[in-house]
Formats: structure tokens, C-alpha cells, sequence
């Protein structure tokens, strides 16, 4: 089926960029992204060409990644935290570097299902229809998430709004 490779070669940079955001790890986004190619090359059966393949293959990602999640923890293991693997050729001035880490470090404390949706949305582009698909939710629940999460951001960047704790 070369035109299904031949889509999902199109979809890589974005499952990478996705897959990073993530994970904050290169190493680790590499790895998620290989696993997700592999599953979806094996379950290309699977697969049914009456809607778009872009969601089915960030639903895959997204379930590995949790599965990953859930070993770490089970694991005890610790995670690393990469904030940008290398320099921009034109460093940025101080204030908007700061505030990107702070908005990195924001979104890093948001609940997972929050950050994976407005990562999808607003890093991805995707439309509110396609990211409910790949995250096999409602759309009006996408949409709350997402209208949590941006609350959730501004309140952390800003210090206006609540502050995210750990509930267990």
C-alpha cells in the first residue's frame, strides 16, 4: 500500500514535533515516534481509509506514550527535562527566553489529558474534530480541556489564577 506509507512519511515531522512536546526528552520523542511508525506499518489492517489518517496515527502515539507513562511510574523511574537540546542561531532576548521556559514549565504542570489536548489543538493544528478523534473523546470535552488548560496557563504565567497541586 505505498500511498499509506507514503501519507504517514508526510505525517512524521509532526508526530516528532507532537512526540516532543510530549515528552520534553529527544531521545525518548525518537523513540515514541519509531514505536507509533512500527505499530502503525503492523496494524495498517487495521486502518480504514474513510477518514483522515492523521488522527489514527496521533491516537497511537498518544496511547503509547501513556502506556510509557504508566510503566515510569510503575517504575519509580525519574524523568528527565530537556528544554531545548541546542542554541538558536540568534539567541533570544532575555525576557522572551524567560518566558518561554516559564510557559514550558507551565504547560509541563498542566494534567496530561489537558496538555495532550491543546498540544494537539494549538501546537498541532489539528481541529477540535480531529483531536477528539485522537484522543477518542467527545469534541465538547476537547474543548473543555482545552478551555482549562489555556485558564490553567494564565493563571500559572500571569500568577493571577489558581496554581495547579498534585491531587492523588
Amino acid at each position: 500500500m505505498p500511498g499509506f506509507l507514503d501519507d504517514i512519511e508526510t505525517l512524521v515531522p509532526a508526530l516528532r514535533r507532537y512526540a516532543r512536546a510530549l515528552t520534553r526528552n529527544i531521545d525518548r520523542a525518537d523513540d515514541l515516534v519509531q514505536d507509533c511508525l512500527e505499530r502503525a506499518i503492523a496494524k495498517q489492517s487495521l486502518w480504514r481509509p474513510t477518514g483522515p489518517l492523521r488522527p489514527w496515527l496521533f491516537k497511537i502515539m498518544i496511547n503509547l506514550y501513556r502506556n510509557d507513562r504508566r510503566r515510569q511510574r510503575n517504575s519509580l523511574e525519574q524523568e528527565t527535562l530537556d528544554i531545548m537540546p541546542f542554541e538558536p542561531a540568534t539567541p533570544a532576548p532575555q525576557g522572551a527566553r524567560l518566558a518561554l521556559a516559564e510557559t514550558a514549565a507551565a504547560l509541563q504542570r498542566l494534567p496530561g489529558e489537558q496538555r495532550e489536548a491543546l498540544l494537539l489543538v494549538a501546537l498541532e493544528g489539528m481541529s477540535y474534530a480531529e483531536a477528539a478523534a485522537a484522543l477518542d473523546i467527545p469534541q465538547g470535552t476537547l474543548m473543555s480541556r482545552i478551555s482549562r488548560a489555556r485558564e490553567a496557563l494564565r493563571g500559572m504565567v500571569d500568577g493571577t489564577g489558581p496554581k495547579l497541586r498534585s491531587v492523588k
